[in-house]
């Protein structure tokens, strides 16, 4: 198998195939080991799994645009939690007292802006200072997360509303509204990335930025957009999982961005940009969140967990840093 074969099937299929051995592996470990007597992924398991991850999985999809345009935003684990209490906060203010039910898609409007114009901010100094997006965001994910513990300092922000927590949990033919959000957004960006003008250009925007600007790209404004999708997709997921919960806590989606970045690396989206599948990434989270829940299914604690997957990442980010060497003579295995 060539260099070019095998790195275009890493590319476009081997997230499906790590997903198969994954569900083969779990089940007859789980048989052999005796640990269950319920099967380890049946339809409900498998519809829950999908619920599970639509948090990370549409923070995910954000995350793909922004690192195939050759950005990164370590901060979205901080918005989310910020847009969190935005939202259940904003339900309890006197301005809006008397609305009723009424507030609910006003708190909802309220959290999603906040994710845009943290985005917002985070796009504009990548633009305007010319400083790598990895120390900005790495910034601004303490800066947001200082914002968090100020709001209502080491105290949970709550405030549960029935119909809220209706709306969130509701389903249709038994998938739940987490779900099917995930999914729409999954399509959604997928449009935006493959039949779009703006799509077209994030990709050569972060597989050669020079060349970008030379034909005629306005690469600045093209990031800023950029940061502000994934500032509202880290909103809206906030508003997915907090809707139906009712409280966060001022720790709430610490870690998140690297969960986020493993997904989206996992469905072989490359770290220097250029290079991205939203599809992939979709599997990426299934895999993360499969390989979590099988895991536990065999007995592992959360430090295992912790450990497998990283180790994982790791031996991802080797594979592709020598798959994308420029010559042969380069290759280290």
């Amino acid at each position: 198998m060539t260099k070019e074969t095998l790195k275009g099937y890493i590319g476009k299929g081997a997230i499906w195939g790590f997903i198969v051995l994954e569900l083969l592996f779990f089940s007859i470990a789980g048989e052999f080991l005796s640990l269950s007597d319920k099967a380890f992924m049946d339809w409900d398991n498998m519809l829950l799994l999908f619920k599970q991850s639509a948090p990370i999985g549409i923070i995910a999809l954000g995350m793909t645009i922004v690192m195939i345009n050759g950005n990164i935003d370590l901060s979205v684990g901080a918005t989310f939690a910020l847009c969190a209490i935005v939202m259940l906060d904003s339900m309890t203010w006197p301005i809006f007292a008397g609305l009723g039910d009424w507030v609910i898609p006003i708190a909802w409007a309220l959290a999603l802006i906040t994710g845009m114009v943290l985005g917002l901010i985070n796009g504009l100094i990548v633009w305007k200072t010319g400083v790598d997006a990895f120390i900005v965001t790495l910034g601004s994910m303490l800066g947001f997360r200082g914002l968090v513990f100020m709001y209502n300092g080491e105290n949970p922000t709550s405030h549960l509303n029935w119909t809220l927590v209706d709306m969130a949990e509701a389903d249709i033919f038994g998938i739940q509204t987490p779900t099917i959000i995930f999914v729409v957004c999954t399509v959604l960006v997928w449009l935006l990335m493959t039949r779009t003008v703006h799509g077209r250009n994030a990709y050569a925007v972060g597989d050669n930025r020079e060349a970008a600007v030379n034909a005629g790209i306005r690469v600045g404004p093209h990031m800023v957009w950029n940061f502000v999708l994934i500032g509202f997709l880290a909103a809206l997921s906030s508003v997915v999982f907090y809707s139906s919960s009712g409280s966060v806590n001022p720790n709430d989606g610490t870690l998140y961005e690297l969960w986020v970045i493993t997904a989206v690396v996992l469905g072989g989206t490359k770290l220097v940009g250029g290079s991205g599948s939203v599809i992939s990434t979709f599997g990426g989270v299934i895999a993360i969140q499969l390989l979590r829940k099988g895991l536990g299914h065999i007995g592992a604690d959360t430090a295992m967990v912790n450990l497998v997957i990283g180790l994982i990442l790791i031996a991802v980010l080797f594979l592709d840093q020598q798959l994308n060497r420029k010559g042969k003579e380069e290759l280290k295995v």
